[in-house]
Parts: structure tokens; C-alpha cells; sequence
């Protein structure tokens, strides 16, 4: 059985899928990008707020289906270039506090829309 969530608060999905689909008590998150959800627009100021439109956006799906970044117990983080490694990775620490989610970062040779920066989570209800 799966409960499909969605936000206004975070961009609408881009093709056929989900912002986030619950099933027990895990919740996937799909692939997040810079799009800001009240201008459709690519946020991609900089790697900084490309980053950080990401994780808003992910915030926003986790609070429709009333959890918090606490919550998340894996991500997985596609990079267009390792060398945004750094910057992504403070950025993206900035909104977790204590017992981080195991993750993995991996290069890829495109994202979406020309991105430089996706990530997609994995929660857990409690």
C-alpha cells in the first residue's frame, strides 16, 4: 500500500512520478532540483543557492508528510561536477544537526534540465 505526497510548496514533478511516495513507515522522496515552486523558475544564482532551493524543496515535502530533516535516514546526492563537491556538502550539512543519514555523492554527465545538483532522500515515520 503507498500514500502519494505532494506540496504546492515544492516544484510539481517534471515528468511521471511523484514528489514523494510513503509506504509503511518510509517515505521517498524523489530527486529534488532548484526549481523555485512559486516562479517554476531554475534557481542557479550559484552553486550555494542552487543548493539550497534543493533542500528547500525536500523541507517542503518532508513537512507535508509531517517530518523534518531528522527524519531522513538516506540521501543520495548527483552532482554534475565533484568539483561543487565542497561547496554542496556545506551547504547540504547546514540542514542536518546530529546523527546524519548515510548518503552517497556521485558525479553524473547530465541532470535534468542542466542542473548542477539533485538529491533525493529517504525518511523515516515514526
Amino acid at each position: 500500500m503507498k500514500k502519494v505526497i505532494q506540496t504546492k510548496n515544492a516544484p510539481a514533478p517534471i515528468g511521471p512520478y511523484s514528489q514523494a511516495v510513503q509506504t509503511g513507515n518510509l517515505l521517498f522522496v524523489s530527486g529534488q532540483i532548484a526549481i523555485n515552486p512559486e516562479t517554476e523558475e531554475l534557481n542557479l544564482a550559484s552553486i550555494e543557492e542552487e543548493t539550497h532551493q534543493v533542500m528547500r524543496n525536500i523541507k517542503a515535502i518532508l513537512l507535508e508528510a509531517e517530518i523534518t530533516f531528522a527524519h531522513v535516514i538516506k540521501t543520495s546526492i548527483f552532482l554534475s561536477d565533484m568539483n561543487n563537491f565542497a561547496k554542496v556538502n556545506e551547504v547540504y550539512g547546514s540542514y542536518f544537526t546530529a546523527d546524519f543519514p548515510a548518503r552517497e555523492t556521485v558525479q553524473v554527465s547530465v541532470l535534468p534540465k542542466n542542473v548542477n545538483v539533485e538529491i533525493s532522500v529517504i525518511a523515516a515515520i515514526a
